[in-house]
């Protein structure tokens, strides 16, 4: 066969062959843990509403659970994951401290309740804390939480012991009989609760809007793959009306979050009760493009300063930068490494994804 027969052969050939055949499906990897209002992810995953939203995009989402919180943040500031669900503070002090250029996605829900601090026996004082020691993972929300109640009790933290525990090995070290008081977050907090000698304190219900839980994804792969985003985003608010129905098809949503966290529909629904949860896009655009968004924000950044968390001096927002819409910015511009856009929540609200 002469050359000038074979390449008009081959060229048909390649005209032959289906449309992407030759390019490979972009494939990632989101993180969550247990809690309340990360749940859904897993539920997502489990009913192929995941799935449904990454084909129409072309494109492959696996969604894993990792059982240690703060684990599943470090794995996603390696580069483990494209995403990962976790809150406001840890997205600051965690990928942003380290250099990782991350945006905040998905605003799901803030902390109302959720998080709270126990104390052993009788005690209703927060001022009883002097000189106690106090079970938390540390320069998590828990130890935030913590600074804030003793703020309300005129309390320095130098005035209690902090005892570092991992969120796995928090419950088991409590029953264990150590430390006077604990603060964690739900469902280790609502479990806890039913022991029956503890009394709570104090909980974000106090301050409501600080305590953020959020979708973190890696600012680099969002701007190569807005289609990821635009996946993610429309999955989560399918999956946040499925939930919140109150007909048969949401209880058994709700269920099996419930199941997958070890715990009855009835906890599990207390557990909402604890979060401001945002089913609808338009009130989650509305909250995270607010004005107050800044000024929590700058309240959580100074707590990380004090901890030494965005650097040894203290002095973190000179070295790195905090984003908003509106062009608004927190530290420095010049090295924005925690953005909070609400453009994908946007396109959600405007029925555009």
């Amino acid at each position: 066969m002469s050359l000038r027969v074979l390449l008009p052969s081959l060229l048909a050939l390649l005209l032959l062959q289906p449309l992407g055949a030759s390019a490979e499906t972009p494939k990632f990897k989101v993180c969550w843990s247990i809690y309340a209002g990360w749940m859904l992810w897993g539920q997502m995953a489990e009913q192929g509403i995941i799935d449904k939203w990454a084909k129409q995009y072309g494109i492959q989402i696996e969604v894993e659970q990792v059982p240690d919180y703060v684990a599943s943040i470090e794995q996603y500031t390696k580069g483990d994951y494209a995403a990962c669900a976790m809150t406001n503070m840890d997205a600051l002090t965690i990928p942003a401290a380290a250099g990782v250029d991350s945006t905040a996605l998905i605003v799901g829900d803030f902390s109302a309740g959720a998080d709270g601090i126990l104390v052993r026996g009788g005690n209703r004082d927060i001022k009883d804390l002097k000189g106690k020691t106090i079970l938390l993972v540390e320069n998590s929300v828990s130890h935030y939480l913590l600074g804030r109640a003793l703020e309300w009790a005129h309390l320095q933290e130098s005035d209690v012991i902090i005892e570092n525990v991992s969120d796995k090995d928090l419950a088991q070290v409590w029953r264990s009989g150590k430390g006077d008081a604990v603060v964690t977050w739900n469902p280790i907090l609502s479990d806890l609760r039913q022991d029956g000698d503890t009394t709570q304190v104090f909980s974000s219900h106090h301050i409501p809007g600080e305590i953020l839980d959020l979708l973190v994804i890696n600012s680099a792969t969002l701007t190569e793959h807005p289609e990821l985003g635009k996946a993610l985003t429309g999955a989560w608010y399918e999956g946040m009306r499925l939930m919140g129905m109150p007909t048969a098809e949401g209880k058994a949503a709700r269920t099996q979050m419930a199941n997958a966290a070890d715990t009855t529909l009835e906890d599990f629904d207390l557990q909402l009760k604890t979060i401001r949860s945002f089913y609808s896009p338009r009130s989650a655009h509305a909250f995270a493009s607010s004005e107050k968004m800044p000024l929590m924000m700058e309240r959580v950044a100074q707590f990380a300063d004090a901890h030494h968390l965005l650097g040894n001096q203290g002095n973190g927002l000179d070295l790195l930068g905090i984003s908003f819409s509106g062009n608004r910015v927190l530290g420095n511009p010049a090295q924005i490494k925690l953005r909070f856009d609400p453009s994908y929540m946007q396109q959600a609200a405007e029925a555009k994804l």
